[in-house]
């Protein structure tokens, strides 16, 4: 046989080289996030939609231009959702011409994190509670699920950073997503606080967590012990940078208390 005949067979250097990129391609599968968004309705919002406030991002989420869903999402949450979208950004496997990271919002579907809102927006989110029974969130969630599930590859990985334990979320990312819809292993018997600061210092550590399918798994367990605090020393930059887009996790926590510098989660 004339293994360098490349009208039938291409050389055998050639065909191992395929393979091996065969191989490569395998291995480095599509792993998309979906993060769950914060609640528009708090405190929090009220401050940052206040034609009074004079705050970097309450200003330019008043403007055309806007800021994105992360930025304005991680002021109303705090430590959860910035661990969220630290964590998401550093190890996403997204397609191309796209972040990776989602944000499921009460009102428009699937929005990349990076996509910038104004105060309209906010102020839409703000009057819709997440509830799959209500169509004004699910319709536009199936929309863009459905677009997301014909970009991805039959071997792709979609993670849920969110609730868990309740059918606002789960119940219709299974109906479209199906096996392929997993979660951190970690996240069971943990509340908001812990898997923030779970995210945060995994992201910061590049120390990627197990991933277990939704279907079929036990949502609920035993609370986990308490992460030791740790203090991330200002050389880490407070920046985490991926896919083009850079987000600032919050190293300390602000707590509302006259005279007493910031603690450290």
């Amino acid at each position: 046989m004339n293994l360098t005949d490349g009208s039938r067979n291409p050389p055998l250097a050639a065909r191992a080289s395929t393979h091996k990129l065969n191989l490569v391609t395998c291995e480095l599968n599509q792993r998309v996030f979906l993060l769950s968004p914060a609640y528009a309705g708090g405190e929090r919002a009220r401050m940052v939609m206040s034609e009074h406030a004079q705050f970097d991002l309450a200003r330019r989420l008043r403007s055309k231009r806007g800021a994105t869903i992360a930025e304005v999402f991680s002021f109303l949450s705090g430590l959860y959702f910035r661990g969220k979208i630290a964590y998401a950004n550093v190890f996403a496997r997204p397609f191309a011409r796209s972040s990776g990271v989602f944000v499921i919002t009460p009102t428009r579907g699937l929005l990349e994190a990076r996509t910038r809102i104004n105060l309209g927006a906010l102020r839409e989110f703000a009057e819709v509670d997440i509830d799959e029974g209500d169509p004004r969130y699910r319709k536009p969630l199936e929309r863009d699920m459905q677009s997301l599930t014909r970009k991805l590859s039959e071997q792709s990985e979609v993670v849920l950073l969110g609730s868990i334990a309740t059918g606002k979320y789960v119940d219709v990312l299974l109906a479209n997503f199906g096996d392929r819809l997993r979660f951190p292993a970690d996240f069971v018997g943990r509340g908001d606080m812990s898997r923030g600061g779970l995210l945060l210092r995994c992201a910061a550590d590049h120390d990627e967590l197990r991933y277990i399918s939704v279907a079929g798994a036990v949502l609920n367990g035993k609370r986990p012990p308490k992460l030791t605090p740790r203090r991330y020393p200002k050389s880490a930059g407070s920046m985490i940078t991926c896919q083009g887009m850079t987000t600032s996790p919050p190293f300390r926590r602000v707590r509302p208390a006259a005279n007493k510098s910031p603690t450290a989660v």
